[in-house]
């Protein structure tokens, strides 16, 4: 952290390590819980499902517009992180978390319920930039790869337990009690943050481009609704043509991209960053590892259910074993990225969990649950060798003055990567089963065989992935020629 003789210095709350030690604390909690809720919901599908008379790819945007909003919102995170005050941004985010919960909380239709879900992704959008361009101001670079792992936990923990969670809590209550049991911890971390939270930045009056957020809205939002409607046609549910959503997403893309370009230090998404090769190749594996992560989340409860014919309660205690499997290997991978660098981490990682989604692609009616859960765990054991080096090496390569755009960045690329493997994976799954039971096909044989056919899609993604990890290096270290 760096500190300029100005008559009003930013307040740091308390200078010592310990002052910093409760914020980062404070942070991370508040972070895992508003992560939690991305995948919450994945298990209660089936029941969903039934309650509100909806299909699965009409349910999917229970995650796809958590996911789709997020990708929206946190564009505009690097302007926030810069003009408002570190507390100013924590209440709002923790404030529109905790709305948000309380209208799910009380939602008596489905479209209520998404609209809930999209105002709770708003605070999670600002909750995950703020909580990285915190530690990358406060923690010396000698232990980022440790105080990475932690955030790593939140990254990749928080959303893979979230299963299991939803799954105890259905097993005995109603889906909403996912909500009511969140709201008091989001309101305690809300009382908390306005009296602890203090600023570790120096606010900087910066003038916001308004076309760059609309263009911004209109290709995230744009692809990753294309993306989703391509499921929904396989039922024949789409309000409007398929290609319209993408063109347009990619049109405005394309022209987000050659506008922040054309702003440099007065762009919404300083893009520059893409120009430093550790930071694009990490960022670039992070993305797949997300489609892979929130693929099987939304895809393997579906496939206990639907084919394996598994309770709720069932589904989530198969999915724990993984997620306690990334929570226990985090920091342990912090550690060694600190010795080691990501090389020798990543690759291994890629290739584990490239072989674990081939290894889902045999998951079929007949297929035992102590197959599954090491799949999943092996699956998980991989991600936990890529997430904390890739994000250190993304974030810690980049200049100071760029900390807070890169951390955008990698956290908009994550939640549209986690969108758009959601998307893809449902879609596959959603077009199989239907074209395999007009064939006459039994609705079970029908399911497998279309989760047989997105994760063959994963696989094909994950081989490629184990390649491109050959090119990751520590920042700072010569690119190989």
């Amino acid at each position: 952290m760096t500190t300029t003789a100005q008559p009003t210095p930013p307040d740091l709350g308390t200078a010592s390590p310990h002052g910093h030690g409760r914020l980062i604390g404070l942070l991370v909690a508040s972070a895992f819980v508003v992560i939690l809720n991305e995948t919450i919901m994945s298990v209660a599908l089936p029941d969903l499902m039934r309650e509100f008379d909806v299909q699965a790819t009409t349910a999917q945007w229970l995650t796809t517009a958590f996911l789709l909003t997020m990708a929206v919102v946190i564009p505009i995170t690097g302007w926030l992180l810069t003009r408002f005050p570190l507390r100013t941004v924590f209440v709002a985010a923790m404030a529109s978390f905790s709305t948000g919960t309380l209208v799910a909380a009380l939602a008596p239709v489905f479209p209520m319920l998404v609209a809930g879900r999209v105002v709770q992704a708003v605070g999670t959008a600002l909750m995950m930039p703020l909580l990285i361009t915190t530690i990358l101001n406060v923690v010396d670079e000698r232990r980022r790869g440790q105080t990475m792992g932690t955030i790593s936990i939140v990254i990749s923990v928080a959303p893979a337990i979230g299963p299991t969670i939803s799954g105890i809590v259905l097993d005995q209550l109603s889906w909403r009690w996912m909500f009511w049991i969140v709201l008091p911890i989001a309101l305690l971390s809300l009382a908390l943050g306005a009296a602890w939270v203090r600023n570790v930045t120096e606010p900087r009056d910066v003038p916001v481009d308004v076309l760059s957020v609309v263009l911004s809205a209109l290709a995230f939002g744009g692809l990753i609704y294309g993306l989703s409607s391509i499921g929904e046609s396989a039922t024949g549910h789409t309000p409007v043509p398929v290609w319209l959503p993408l063109v347009l997403g990619g049109l405005a893309l394309v022209t987000f991209v050659a506008r922040q370009l054309r702003l440099r230090d007065r762009a919404l998404l300083d893009l520059r960053a893409f120009r430093v090769r550790a930071f694009s190749v990490a960022v670039l594996l992070v993305a797949v590892s997300m489609m892979a992560l929130f693929g099987t989340l939304i895809l393997i409860p579906l496939y206990l259910q639907n084919v394996l014919g598994l309770s709720v309660l069932n589904t989530g205690l198969l999915l724990l074993p993984g997620g306690l499997t990334m929570g226990l290997l985090a920091p342990i991978v912090g550690r060694l990225f600190d010795r080691v660098g990501p090389r020798p981490l990543v690759a291994p990682g890629a290739a584990l969990v490239s072989a674990a989604l081939w290894g889902m692609t045999t998951l079929d009616a007949g297929t035992g649950q102590a197959t599954v859960v090491g799949l999943h765990v092996l699956m998980s054991v991989g991600l936990a060798l890529m997430f904390t080096p890739l994000l250190t090496s993304a974030l810690g390569s980049l200049p100071p003055q760029l900390y807070s755009h890169g951390s955008a960045i990698v956290s908009t690329l994550q939640q549209v990567a986690g969108a758009a493997g959601t998307a893809l994976f449902v879609t596959v799954m959603t077009r199989v089963t239907v074209a395999r039971t007009e064939e006459g096909a039994a609705l079970v044989e029908a399911t497998a065989d279309g989760v047989h056919a997105a994760l063959m899609y994963g696989g094909v993604i994950s081989a490629a992935a184990v390649l491109v990890a050959l090119l990751v290096r520590r920042p700072g270290e010569p690119a190989a020629h």
